[in-house]
């Protein structure tokens, strides 16, 4: 890292795709404050792609630390790094004190976050963390106000594709861009209770491919989705040739490009499903053991589906009660019910 002219801003990311996109409007408000500030983001690899998608990142800086060590020495050897590139605050969206220290140790004056893991002198400015919870946009987007202020209208999260990425990923997928494109995102990196049945999704593809034979469902997500994706395939029976198992296959920033040209997203509560609101999608989010309200999808055409049972939201990884109800009984019909229009709309 070189060093740089003039005062910058640096945001250190959270570690999960769909926080960082949910973090994007503190970006747009920090730049507006201070539009002569580049904004730097530091981000694990996993999570960068996301951010260079965003319109006011200068420059994205990779993360070179392990998950979980605290590896002191190394934090404090990338502080010396930072130092010289001039920040003049920095913004910690991670609850961490490991995270908190990189900032403090690179001597940068104004440290803003929340309360977290009470980090007390490390964090400067700091926000107390929210009992009940507020939804993650303006929680983020609270940070470039004073702790004490008033809460204000918050923009939502937008990504960005070009026409040039957009072709590159079709082409690189299989995909035919000139013909319908659904997108799926059957997995779900917080455990196997946010996933919607492998059935229930093959079943819809199947719905999709006999109201358009021209379709093509692209099913998108991580290595470790790969699997999960397959069963889908499997469960789609005669609409099986126009699905694509994309798991693993594509990188991020291509995910990001095929969600762009998707003419809709139907999504587990995923990173993915909320690239798709920050791109403006149709987007079905469908919700089990986690809270909607939480983190909604807010594209300008969205529904989220949620059974409501009495034991949820229970958020945990695997159902307690062993049975998932509150996913199994979200039945293929009505997801499609509620696709339909949104397939019928214009572009």
């Amino acid at each position: 890292m070189s060093d740089l002219a003039g005062p910058r801003t640096l945001v250190i990311s959270p570690n999960w795709i769909g926080d960082a996109v949910m973090a994007q409007p503190l970006l747009r408000l920090l730049r507006a404050a201070h539009p002569e500030r580049p904004i730097d983001v530091l981000a694990p690899p996993s999570v960068a792609p996301v951010w260079r998608q965003m319109a006011e990142v200068d420059e994205v800086l990779e993360t070179p630390f392990r998950h979980g060590p605290l590896q002191l020495r190394e934090r404090w050897r990338y502080a010396r790094q930072l130092r010289r590139r001039g920040y003049a605050a920095a913004y910690v969206l991670p609850n961490t004190l490991k995270y908190a220290l990189i900032p403090w140790l690179a001597g940068i004056r104004q440290r803003v976050g929340y309360k977290g893991e009470s980090r007390y002198g490390l964090i400067n400015v700091m926000h107390f963390d929210d009992v009940p919870p507020r939804p993650m946009v303006p929680f983020y987007a609270a940070l470039a106000q004073a702790p004490d202020a008033a809460p204000q209208t918050v923009p939502r999260p937008a990504l960005q594709a070009s026409g040039e990425q957009i072709a590159a990923a079709c082409a690189r997928a299989g995909l035919d861009p000139q013909r319908p494109i659904v997108a799926f995102a059957p997995g779900a990196e917080f455990g196997s209770a946010k996933r919607w049945p492998a059935g229930h999704f093959g079943a819809l593809a199947q719905a999709i491919v006999a109201a358009d034979p021209q379709a093509q469902i692209a099913l998108l997500g991580s290595p470790k989705d790969k699997e999960v994706c397959a069963e889908v395939v499997q469960a789609a029976g005669p609409a099986a040739a126009a699905v694509h198992n994309l798991a693993g296959a594509t990188r991020l920033a291509e995910a990001v490009a095929l969600i762009a040209q998707a003419g809709a997203v139907v999504s587990n509560d995923s990173g993915l499903l909320h690239i798709a609101s920050a791109l403006n999608r149709p987007v079905i989010a469908i919700y089990g053991p986690t809270d909607p309200g939480h983190a909604p999808p807010f594209s300008d055409i969205a529904a989220s589906i949620s059974l409501r049972l009495e034991c949820a939201p229970c958020r945990q990884r695997e159902c307690p009660l062993g049975h998932q109800d509150c996913m199994q009984k979200i039945a293929p019909a009505q997801v499609w019910q509620t696709l339909q229009p949104m397939l019928a709309s214009p572009r």
